[in-house]
């Protein structure tokens, strides 16, 4: 018994068998990999499953290739266990189980029996080892509750969503009035944009109006190195909102945990999503939790998480345009003594998102205090302007030329898609919504009419400048991506038999008749390019205007 007189000798005795079975329970816990519902049913169509066991939550497939195991909430029970023989649980691992529990607990109580013999003063110092060593295991961060202070006046910018986002206040607010109708909002809400457009200050705001709890938790805290510890905390983080429902969950940068599953195997990952998406399923039982999640990635997302019935309804929130811009930067110094032209600042911030124009405002109020002023003035925006721009595309460092030459570009797109009815929700002088709306019959014209919009950009350029700009190719090689795949994929052509010079020919045609239509066009092109110059977006309504005006 002498080798448990010294406290270090007892600790290291007590985390050696700790640390030994849960080493044990994570290699028990990794043999079998985890599969999503799509790959069992695949398995299961393919008659390749040999029996059945049960694993709560999991069954475990036997096949062929070897055992897989899936949530048994994310497929069809019945089916798999009407057509395979279905066992229980494997005694081997039943058995090891509780064995390396009681050996976990025989160290505990050999532990706590020799540390009642030591002096006072060294049991003191033996807690404070134990916290030490408590950092080797792995623990799970707590569900964060925050609270807001942020209202929908503090966010601008969102006028455009502002009437979706006031539904699922008033839904908050009153579930009841919605189901007595039998009406079901969303459960989920995808708030897709750039980096530092404000989509979590959006999600605070909704929040603080609807006065419910908000759950804040980032995609990449469901990530673990130990498999079970992300659906683990997906489950507390729903108990939690459950428990004081009506709730929002907001779920920030969301394509961490919830990109599109593939062959590659990623068992934590697939996991932490399948437990994502049972939980969202079963919110019939807490009527007035909505998760709010946040992604600038929505192609990589898994289709099951965008499918009707989770993440169903989409808010596209882009830059602000330069009122926007003016009212962020007048919320932002409004605690701060300042003498700024905030037309001129807002002019010169074109492409800042909400988060840069909080950056830059911080920044000239610094110079300031180091030029020794008392308040915060116009110059300090055009010092500290570059250094807040250090690391942003120069695409949206426009000079007054290139807005010049950005707003014909734009505007010759504008105007040619309202002309065509080509449907598009904004353009503006750094990005294009243009969004033809996909259908499964669309027409010859319809694709065709696309095709000039993308070209119309260009050729309005080289007719009002004389000169060519680099910044038409992304459009010239979405119309000829385009026009290849309307020849030669739906087969477009009069004898559906299209060769290379067909494609050529076309093309030509196209540009011809482009140009005619922008030489039609001039004089609304003209009068959309002083309005993109003077507020920076357009949308289809205002352009329909224009040419009302002038036809």
């Amino acid at each position: 018994m002498r080798y448990f007189k010294s406290s270090k000798i007892q600790s290291i005795f007590f985390l050696s068998i700790l640390f030994g079975g849960l080493i044990l329970y994570t290699i028990l816990r990794q043999t079998t990999p985890i599969i999503s519902h799509t790959q069992a049913n695949t398995l299961f169509d393919n008659n390749k499953i040999e029996k059945i066991v049960l694993e709560e939550p999991y069954l475990r497939l036997v096949t062929i290739e070897g055992d897989f195991k899936v949530y048994q909430e994310a497929i069809n029970k019945s089916a798999f266990f009407t057509k395979y023989t279905v066992e229980a649980e494997e005694t081997s691992k039943a058995i090891l189980f509780p064995l390396y529990l009681i050996a976990i607990a025989l160290g505990g109580i050999l532990y706590l029996h020799f540390r009642t013999n030591l002096p006072k003063h060294e049991s003191k110092n033996e807690q404070h080892k134990e916290v030490a060593h408590s950092s080797l295991f792995p623990t799970l961060e707590p569900v964060r509750l925050l609270s807001s202070d942020i209202k929908f006046s503090d966010v601008s910018g969102i006028s455009d969503v502002k009437e979706e986002l006031e539904e699922i206040i008033d839904f908050l607010k009153d579930p009841l009035k919605y189901k007595n109708f039998d009406i079901r909002l969303p459960k989920g809400v995808l708030l897709v944009g750039p980096p530092g457009v404000g989509k979590t200050m959006i999600s605070k705001a909704v929040a603080k109006e609807a006065g419910v709890p908000f759950f804040y938790q980032s995609g990449a805290s469901f990530v673990h190195i130990y498999v079970g510890m992300g659906a683990k905390r997906v489950n507390e983080l729903f108990a939690r909102a459950k428990q004081m429902a009506p709730s929002i969950i907001f779920i920030d940068e969301i394509d961490a945990v919830g990109k599109s599953r593939s062959g590659l195997q990623n068992d934590e990952r697939e996991a932490t999503l399948n437990q994502l998406l049972t939980e969202m399923d079963g919110f019939e039982e807490s009527f007035g939790v909505i998760v709010i999640a946040a992604t600038n990635k929505i192609e990589v997302l898994d289709e099951a998480l965008l499918r009707p019935g989770r993440f169903d309804r989409r808010i596209h929130i882009s830059l602000p345009d330069i009122e926007e811009r003016i009212k962020t930067l007048a919320y932002y110094l409004k605690h701060k003594p300042n003498r700024v032209d905030l037309q001129k600042v807002g002019r010169m911030t074109i492409g800042f998102s909400s988060a840069a124009l909080s950056t830059l405002v911080n920044e000239a109020a610094i110079h300031a205090m180091r030029k020794k002023r008392l308040v915060v003035i116009t110059d300090d925006f055009e010092s500290v302007k570059d250094k807040v721009l250090l690391g942003k595309r120069r695409v949206v460092i426009l000079t007054p030329k290139e807005r010049e030459i950005q707003a014909v570009y734009q505007s010759a797109k504008a105007v040619v898609a309202t002309w065509l009815d080509v449907y598009f929700e904004k353009i503006g002088l750094i990005q294009t919504t243009l969004s033809a709306q996909e259908s499964e019959v669309r027409s010859k014209s319809q694709i065709f009419n696309t095709i000039k919009v993308y070209l119309a950009g260009t050729i309005a350029s080289r007719i009002h400048f004389d000169e060519q700009y680099i910044n038409g190719g992304a459009d010239i090689t979405e119309a000829k991506a385009l026009l290849h795949k309307a020849l030669f994929v739906y087969l477009l052509h009069d004898d559906f038999t299209p060769v290379a010079k067909d494609e050529q020919s076309l093309l030509r045609s196209h540009i011809e008749e482009t140009k005619m239509l922008i030489t039609l066009l001039k004089p609304a092109i003209d009068k959309v390019t002083e309005y993109l110059l003077e507020y920076e977006n357009i949308d289809q309504e205002k352009c329909r205007e224009v040419l009302r005006e002038i036809f």
